[in-house]
């Protein structure tokens, strides 16, 4: 079972890649941001489906990193600076957000 979910993960990886820099005539930016995306898409399965609390935990920081690219990438696209402020506070929250969900997971309570 774990072979063929490695087989379709491989061919869609591979579907998308072939289609989003080969095939899509678009400019190198907005490729970029189509592969946050789809990485994102990826992370989000590893969410909902993660087997452990802890592979939920790192997929949630996972994700924050990968919204502060998109954040990054956008605000180079789109030339507006408050892209960069909005990723600096979603990094804040993000690593806030880690901490206190590592605590739940050792069993601490977030005051100690």
């Amino acid at each position: 079972m774990k072979v063929l979910k490695w087989i379709i993960g491989l061919i869609l990886f591979a579907t998308f890649f072939f289609f989003n820099f080969l095939i899509y005539e678009g400019a190198l930016l907005l490729k970029l941001i189509n592969v946050i995306l789809f990485s994102s898409l990826l992370v989000l399965i590893r969410v909902i489906l993660g087997p452990t609390a802890a592979d939920r935990i790192v997929a949630v920081d996972i994700l924050g990193i990968l919204i502060i690219g998109l954040t990054a990438l956008l605000s180079i696209y789109y030339s507006e600076s408050f892209f960069i402020d909005v990723g600096l506070i979603w990094a804040l929250l993000s690593l806030i957000a880690t901490l206190a969900f590592s605590k739940v997971l050792e069993g601490r309570q977030l005051d100690d």
